[in-house]
């Protein structure tokens, strides 16, 4: 029975207005949520533990308000629920040996995260958390069976290829065949009272520092034409400035 752990991450929630106060992005008023992508991840993670049995450990990296999206996963069935307490950014590098360390002290034999966060779009935690641990990496992954171990099915050129996964594991989880589920009115009232198990664990020094927020350009304002005598005069907008024809 596999000791199977999730990773899960606090993100803007993506319908948020986005406002740049000074160099920064101003969170103050804006809503929190699980990064989308991990959503599937923790839905393949528990269809994981249906079918083989196991626990499954929601773990977070964070403050204390990122303990909202453990009760979450915890709302929807996971067995227990990790913070590693940090404050401030941190590179990829940095989360990533964080992460790695505390899979090894909680014993983790395969991993589900997110193909991606919806903050950053970097992409690199799965492949990079497999790489430190010396583990086997599938990415994109939109489908998975139970039944023999571990089988994925991801990405291969123009469709899908359907590949066997050796464990321990690192999978990163796309958007994909499983319905995520939702909370019922027990698992909330479960998770409200759940502890959160908190580890505290030396932050390595980021090589990459966030020097600054910015909003892209305004976009210019379009142009209307109407009647067939502009048709002309769009035609060659089309080609000399928008290059579409």
């Amino acid at each position: 029975m596999p000791n199977i752990i999730v990773l899960v991450k606090q993100v803007p929630d993506t319908n948020a207005k986005i406002v740049v106060n000074g160099d920064r992005v101003d969170l103050s008023s804006v809503k929190m949520v699980m990064s989308p992508y991990d959503e599937f991840a923790v839905e393949t993670a528990l269809l994981h533990k249906e079918a083989a049995g196991g626990e499954v450990t929601a773990l977070t990296v964070g403050g204390a308000a990122a303990e909202k999206i453990l009760k979450d996963a915890k709302a929807i069935g996971v067995d227990h629920i990790v913070r590693v307490d940090a404050e401030g950014d941190m590179d990829s590098n940095a989360l990533q040996t964080v992460l790695a360390q505390a899979v090894r002290t909680l014993g983790g034999e395969v991993v589900y995260c997110g193909k991606s966060a919806a903050d950053t779009g970097a992409g690199s935690t799965g492949p990079g958390l497999a790489e430190r641990l010396g583990w086997t990496s599938a990415s994109n992954v939109i489908g998975a069976s139970f039944e023999d171990g571990l089988t994925v099915i991801g990405p291969n050129g123009a469709g899908h290829a359907k590949l066997k996964v050796p464990l321990p594991a690192v999978v990163s989880c796309d958007k994909g065949e499983f319905k995520v589920r939702k909370p019922n009115v027990k698992g909330i009232m479960m998770a409200k009272k759940a502890s959160v198990e908190v580890h505290s664990i030396e932050i390595p020094p980021s090589s990459v520092s966030l020097v600054g927020h910015a909003l892209p350009p305004a976009k210019p304002a379009g142009k209307t034409y109407d009647g067939g005598n502009a048709a002309a005069e769009v035609a060659q907008l089309l080609r000399d400035e928008a290059n579409v024809l």
